[in-house]
């Protein structure tokens, strides 16, 4: 203890003589990152701010509220949202894979009767907190269903996956209503929200058609994609529609129809008019890891999540009529299923802790590497990974809380929420991967160290990362120096904060209280402010020479910190 306080004491003597932030010292080679504020890469567009799951009941519950309002409050832009089943029959009963607002159905004599009481409730809770939908159109109401029966399925974790495509899944038997529906839908919309407000919104066609999502063939796709976003545009000529949310294109059957579905809109005529201009305002598609249990360790697999990405940014880039749309990776995680707990996929294990929120630290930093890399437009990366309602604590589902307990990944996007301005120039100079190494082979050998650096007005903000794809916290902690390059004054202001398994962390306290599952009300008040984003250390004033500001910092395996410099 006595050689602890003067080891402290001797770093803060450290930090008053030489201005520099000394966070702690490391006994291996440091890493040496520069950060050059002068050269700027581009803005730093705020791709994280779009979220999505599978069951949109969720939206107006307890903790999907509670959650949601959280979501908003950590960015500064709307954050867009993305919800499955937003047409689908039924009352309203939330369950895994599966929700339902019974806004289309048929009277005895085969005529529409449209309800928009739920769906309204999903968009109010939105648009009540300054959130914008990102409106998925589908799926296929039972009483337009080529094959309604049957049509609910009762999906568990475990089950087969084929089991949840049952008739909603199929294309409707008479295009012309399920057209009508489209346009009475947005038409009230317009109505309920004003047209400035839905202007703002993405209105995207179906999820995955090119697996069994869709049921139909990839003709029967684009005669719904047509039918579809012209039933839109008729309903207001300024909106912005899209598609075709087809699976990761690194699979060549995916790559195969993100082409055609390209080619179709260039070169066909539209089904609904029989004209060539069919409307296209943006491009999407999904990129998912693949992670797997090696020796009894999770070991996750980031590049097979950028190759996807990848090969999706390539396939738009060798279109010229759309190199410049902007490109929506709908879906954008780890692995494929959310409502896939721990106890029957142990490879999931990642979810709760620091695994998942390093990873997105890294991954999403490449992502604006990879766009920058094909020279197209990225507008958002959907996180796929809300929350489950009444599940038990830490189930292991992919969510951002447990029961209205943040998750550590959530802290990850709360500083990416203080990250604004330009991207600038960060270098590596013991680098063991560059993007395109981690893309082609994840990152297997050394640790990847690495950050991502914005410069707004008066402010720099620093993201630095310390990944691996095995779940190994066994490694020791690495000394990292940090030069800023640039600062146009000689004094700052720095807040470090933190995510760790000890700072910013539920999970970590949840076990230290023997994983209750039943946790008092005072134990859950401790595990809501554990989940919430923490500094590292106080914040602090440091001196700054010749525009360059030195800072030296020690990063756990699993670790992010952020810094933000004031001036």
């Amino acid at each position: 203890m006595r050689n602890s306080f003067f080891f402290r004491i001797a770093i803060l003597l450290t930090t008053c003589y030489s201005g520099d932030l000394v966070l702690a010292q490391g006994e291996q080679d440091p890493i040496n990152i520069s950060v050059d504020l002068t050269n700027e890469l581009g803005p730093m567009n705020p791709i994280w701010a779009w979220w999505g799951y599978d069951e949109p009941n969720y939206t107006y519950m307890k903790d999907g509220k509670k959650l949601l309002t959280e979501i908003s409050k950590l960015s500064a832009v709307p954050v867009y949202v993305r919800a499955h089943s937003l047409l689908v029959t039924g009352e309203g009963t939330h369950a895994l894979k599966w929700g339902s607002t019974n806004a289309y159905t048929e009277d005895k004599r085969g005529r529409p009767v449209y309800d928009w009481t739920i769906v309204d409730k999903i968009f109010d809770t939105y648009v009540e907190r300054g959130m914008k939908p990102f409106a998925q159109i589908g799926f296929m109401p039972q009483a337009l269903s080529s094959k309604p029966e049957p049509y609910r399925h009762h999906w568990y974790p475990g089950a087969p996956y084929e089991e949840i495509y049952t008739g909603w899944a199929y294309p409707p038997d008479d295009y012309k209503k399920w057209a009508e529906l489209i346009y009475q839908w947005v038409n009230h919309c317009v109505d309920r929200y004003g047209k400035e407000e839905v202007e703002s919104w993405y209105w995207e066609v179906w999820n995955e058609p090119n697996i069994g999502y869709w049921q139909g063939t990839m003709e029967e796709y684009f005669m719904l994609y047509d039918y579809s976003v012209d039933a839109v545009r008729r309903a207001l000529p300024t909106a912005k529609v899209g598609g075709p949310e087809t699976t990761g294109p690194g699979w060549d059957k995916a790559a195969d129809w993100l082409v055609k579905f390209l080619e179709h809109i260039r070169d066909d005529k539209s089904h609904a008019t029989g004209k060539k201009d069919i409307p296209l305002d943006f491009i999407t598609f999904h990129a998912k890891g693949s992670p797997k249990l090696v020796d009894g360790m999770v070991r996750m697999n980031l590049g097979t999540q950028l190759r996807d990405i990848s090969k999706g940014f390539e396939i738009v880039a060798s279109f010229p009529e759309f190199k410049d749309l902007p490109i929506i990776i709908g879906e954008s995680d780890p692995e494929g299923c959310a409502a896939c707990s721990v106890d029957d996929y142990p490879q999931n294990n990642y979810r709760n802790g620091t695994m998942y929120a390093s990873y997105t630290a890294a991954a999403f930093s490449r992502k604006y590497q990879l766009a920058d890399h094909y020279g197209v437009n990225l507008l958002g990366a959907v996180t796929w990974g809300f929350e489950f309602e009444d599940q038990p604590w830490y189930a292991g589902f992919r969510d951002m809380a447990t029961n209205g307990v943040d998750k550590p990944v959530l802290n990850t996007f709360r500083m990416f929420g203080m990250m604004q301005g330009q991207r600038v120039d960060v270098d590596q100079s013991n680098l063991s991967y560059d993007f395109l190494d981690v893309r082609d082979q994840s990152v297997r050998n050394e640790q990847d160290i690495n950050a991502i650096a914005a410069k707004s007005e008066n402010e720099a903000t620093i993201m630095i990362w310390n990944y691996h794809d095995n779940d190994d916290l066994t490694v020791a902690p690495s000394e990292v120096n940090i030069q800023v390059e640039g600062i146009p004054e000689t004094r700052v202001f720095i807040q470090h904060y933190r995510i760790d398994q000890e700072f910013s962390n539920s999970y970590t306290a949840w076990k230290k209280m023997g994983s209750p599952q039943d946790p008092s009300e005072k134990q859950i008040q401790e595990l809501e402010k554990a989940g919430q984003l923490k500094l590292f250390s106080s914040p602090e004033w440091h001196s700054v020479v010749g525009e360059s500001l030195n800072l030296n910092l020690d990063m756990p395996p699993q670790g992010i910190s952020l810094l933000k410099i004031e001036w």
